[in-house]
């Protein structure tokens, strides 16, 4: 046969040729079939069978009677091998020695791993160094002898991803340059990946952040056992299962070496030997990572001056003003979302949440660390979540909740300055102006603190000599730089921390400016309904038939859901002297003795979407009560004021839950709403609302870099959490001042009922 030194082409090996005369070439692969039609193709499949050269091919072709001319063949053969479906081997290449793994590669579109090795690094777990060196070996990968230094690859296998050896591992791969691969082959689940690759990706530090993040159930035991170490599990396998998850691992391996493309490279693989459901979890590179990154990013974003920019607003309905649309949220955001390596474990609708309403969960309450592992599942709050009127709303705000906890949380690269309030002079804020005690609470505290929930515990006096941590936030009424303790700023899980951080003021938006719109709402919602609650002062009803006849035709179906589980809806009008509307959104139960009660606020310049905000917050509360039993069971959480609240609070007993009857219901026109098409302004409008009022606007950016969504803490000293902060000030003196109280509610008369959300 001609060709000389020619290559020889043919079928790629994981093809199979079936000619069907006058219909098809039929190409029968693992994929799949693929039909080429043609007499050219007919007549060219027989002769790529890898013996031939282009020319040859070509030549044999042409002499056949049921050929067409010439140019028809070339073209034909051009095509096929364009298209992907035809190799060439060297003249005299020996037949591969394992047709299928010729086949396999074939298919991968490269060439199988030659000349480099394997160096294999057995930690612990249930493989041991000579069955996964015999797995190696079984695939055609090249086993470098111990202490070899030139592998292309390490293969570490270990029975933890957190074990702590894997850091010193990480270091030496790094300072090498070397590429490593980590797998879990044991388990009930089985783990490969990460190809962690020096300088192009995350490394190991980035990945067992987010494993711990991911396992904080386990600080618990931590604290228990005095150690920090990974807790030990048995180790729950067969060798059917153990063999998936090394073979898993060596297939990572073999794929990586041959230049296989694909997103499992730069992901954790997770295979449940169970269900044999498989997942891949993606791992990225944490810019703040002390190991690869720069530490020193969190900390000058904090101390950097607050400035807005402008910033159109994409979405003006909905739940807010926004920069992004939901969807445009959920793309730019929704990979973090992962049980295994995201920052947020989950996003799902509550199951026990009825189908009018709809509220997601997203996760554990990083704002409130428990403890004990009991802390974990109890209580109100122990989950983050988000609502909306739509599923796509609602995932949207359970993401944001569950990352500006995240955000919120101290990771230890927040720039302190350490000192005492005294030393610091006037650019510390003193703290007792934003926690708003009254000497009475913090004399009583530890009655206090014994009687009620952590949602209203009283920290210990504030000592002005004590030296503590105090980190940098942006005035931005005064344009300057101002010093709060840390720990008010940051969620800590010291439990013997002297002050505590809350999630008041906290947001997440679409852009910083977004977020700060968010958090300074918040504080005037809150504010607002501190003034009505701890008073008990008597409220305009809001006329919701009104709203819903203009325009706003989801509310009467919302109702119209309440009804069909024995509930009625009613809300009123709680704006202050902010004049931005606040609306309270309630439902109590219409049958049997217990009313369970139900609240939900909420505030924005558009008075439709305060309204929105409170009605479907309360729908987070709706699951909670829903499946109530009148001897007093069946309620899903174990908070103990919620439950002596909804088994025992009435309207009757509590009248400053109705409606004022003296005064007009309020309607859509009544609270005046022009909007603005960007942001910064709204930005702008809402600082210079708090100058008038003598307040100063604080704002710490929270935004992490390895997420990348805005977060900011807004914090305007005065103003009240509706938790109970019975400080001389705004509490007292606004219903006043709106005329609502003639004279300022003796401490001893404020409601002794702490709102318990």
């Amino acid at each position: 046969m001609a060709g000389g030194d020619a290559p020889r082409i043919g079928w790629r090996s994981h093809l199979r040729c079936v000619v069907v005369p006058g219909e098809a070439v039929y190409l029968v692969s693992g994929r799949g079939i693929r039909a080429v039609r043609g007499a050219p193709a007919e007549v060219l499949a027989p002769l790529l069978d890898g013996t031939r050269t282009a020319e040859d091919v070509l030549r044999a072709a042409a002499g056949n009677p049921a050929a067409p001319e010439s140019g028809p063949l070339r073209r034909a053969l051009a095509e096929l091998w364009s298209a992907g479906l035809l190799r060439a081997r060297p003249a005299g290449a020996p037949a591969p020695a394992d047709p299928s793994a010729d086949a396999f590669w074939d298919l991968a579109g490269t060439q199988p791993p030659a000349g480099p090795s394997v160096r294999l690094l057995v930690l612990d777990g249930p493989v041991t160094h000579d069955q996964a060196a015999a797995a190696c070996t079984a695939s055609g990968l090249a086993v470098a002898l111990p202490g070899t230094a030139d592998a292309a690859v390490t293969l570490v296998l270990c029975a933890d991803y957190l074990d702590p050896r894997l850091a010193g591992i990480d270091a030496a791969q790094r300072a090498a340059g070397r590429p490593w691969i980590l797998a879990k082959p044991g388990g009930p689940a089985p783990w490969t990946g990460p190809v962690l690759r020096p300088g192009d990706g995350p490394c190991w530090h980035c990945l067992a952040e987010r494993l711990r993040l991911q396992r904080g159930s386990e600080a618990p035991l931590h604290l228990a056992l005095g150690s920090t170490d990974p807790v030990a599990r048995p180790d729950a396998s067969l060798a059917a299962s153990r063999a998936l998850g090394l073979h898993t691992a060596v297939l990572e391996t073999a794929k990586y070496l041959a230049g296989t493309p694909g997103p499992a490279h730069d992901a954790l693989h997770v295979l449940d030997a169970l269900t044999l459901a498989a997942g891949l979890h993606p791992v990225v590179r944490r810019p703040q990572c002390p190991a690869c990154g720069d530490p020193g990013l969190v900390g000058a974003a904090v101390r950097a001056p607050f400035v807005p920019g402008p910033r159109p607003k994409a979405a003006t309905g909905g739940n807010g003003h926004r920069a992004l649309t939901p969807r445009q949220m959920l793309d730019a955001y929704g990979h973090l979302v992962s049980p295994v390596t995201g920052v947020v474990r989950e996003v799902r609708r509550d199951p026990r949440s009825p189908a009018f309403t709809h509220s997601y969960l997203s996760g554990h309450n990083l704002a409130l660390r428990a403890q004990t592992l009991a802390g974990h599942t109890a209580g109100l709050r122990a989950l983050s979540g988000g609502k909306g009127l739509t599923s796509e709303e609602a995932r949207v705000s359970a993401l944001c909740e569950a990352v500006e906890r995240y955000s919120g949380t101290r990771h230890g690269d927040e720039p302190v300055v350490r000192d005492s309030l005294r030393a610091l002079g006037a650019a510390a804020v003193h703290p007792d102006t934003v926690r708003l005690y009254d000497p009475r609470q913090l004399r009583d505290r530890a009655a206090w603190n014994a009687a009620r929930s952590p949602f209203q515990y009283v920290g210990r006096p504030f000592d002005e000599d004590a030296v503590l941590d105090w980190t940098p936030v942006w005035s931005l009424t005064e344009g300057r730089q101002r010093l709060l303790p840390t720990a008010l700023l940051y969620f800590d899980a010291d439990p013997a921390a002297p002050l505590r951080a809350d999630s008041n003021g906290n947001a997440a938006g679409s852009s910083r400016e977004d977020a700060f719109v968010q958090g300074f709402l918040e504080l005037v919602e809150r504010d607002a309904v501190a003034l009505w609650w701890y008073n008990r002062t008597l409220a305009p009803a809001l006329d919701l038939d009104a709203f819903a006849a203009s325009g706003d035709d989801w509310i009467e179906p919302l109702r119209a859901g309440y009804r069909s589980v024995g509930r009625e809806v009613w809300a009123l009008d709680l704006t202050s002297d902010f004049g931005i509307p606040v609306v309270a959104a309630l439902s109590r139960r219409t049958e049997g003795a217990a009313e369970d009660v139900l609240f939900g606020f909420g505030a924005h310049p558009d008075p439709r979407i305060a309204v929105r905000r409170a009605l479907t917050e309360m729908g987070q509360l709706l699951p909670a009560v829903i499946g109530a039993r009148p001897d007093g069971s069946g309620y899903t959480v174990d908070d103990p004021q919620a439950l002596s609240w909804w088994r025992t609070a009435t309207v009757a007993g509590q009248p400053h839950l109705l409606a004022d009857p003296q005064r007009r219901p309020v309607v859509p026109g009544d609270h005046a709403h022009t909007p603005r098409a960007d942001l910064a302004d709204d930005v702008a409008a809402l600082t210079a609302l708090a100058r008038e009022r003598g307040l100063e606007v604080l704002v710490l950016d929270q935004t992490r870099p390895d997420t990348g969504l805005p977060v900011v803490k807004v914090i305007i000293p005065g103003m009240r959490h509706f938790w109970p902060r019975f400080a001389p000030g705004r509490l007292f003196d606004v219903p006043v001042a709106l005329g609502r109280l003639t004279e300022p509610t003796p401490y001893e008369r404020l409601n002794p009922l702490p709102l318990f959300i």
